[in-house]
């Protein structure tokens, strides 16, 4: 073998070894993004509003069954009023209401994927709401089976987010 033809192999290992690098490394960052909710606001404000349980696993669910809810309670433990903004769910099969001494407020659904129409709500120092959330099985179709987790955020405007969180295994 002649001098060059060790150089052009020795360049293309190089360039085949950078290439599997650099897509490691994208992977990496893409792993770490994905870890985040979908749609999840950003910054770290803790709201504040608390919630006794934010967390809700439905278990195991069949999409014959249909829609399946549970509902949530919210609390302002503060001196002062809480004004939520805004309330939007991380995916479309998910919806989100807020039970209001007026009425039920929504529906709220996922961010970019219709209207979403304003939470406008003031919560008074030791007041509570009721959020109710809404998980249809049979939204992604017959492909759709599987562990599900879905989240719900309730932002305020401060910019603080309480994230509220379904889990189920979907069945045919």
């Amino acid at each position: 073998m002649n001098k060059k033809t060790l150089l052009i192999g020795a360049i293309v290992l190089l360039g085949i070894v950078g290439l599997m690098v650099w897509g490691k490394s994208n992977a990496s960052a893409n792993g770490a993004q994905q870890a985040n909710h979908a749609g999840a606001p950003q910054g770290n404000v803790q709201s504040q509003l608390t919630a006794l349980e934010t967390f809700y696993d439905f278990g195991t669910i069949s999409m014959k069954g249909g829609k399946v809810e549970n509902r949530f309670t919210i609390t302002n433990n503060t001196d002062a009023s809480v004004y939520i903004e805004s309330v939007y769910t991380s995916c479309m099969c998910t919806t989100a209401f807020l039970e209001t001494p007026t009425g039920e407020k929504g529906p709220f659904g996922m961010q970019g994927m219709g209207y979403i129409p304003p939470a406008n709500e003031s919560i008074a120092p030791g007041e509570s709401r009721e959020v109710k959330v809404i998980f249809d099985p049979n939204a992604h179709g017959p492909a759709g089976v599987g562990m599900i987790d879905r989240f719900v955020y309730l932002v305020d405007d401060k910019g603080g987010a309480l994230a509220l969180e379904i889990r189920a295994v979907v069945t045919p």
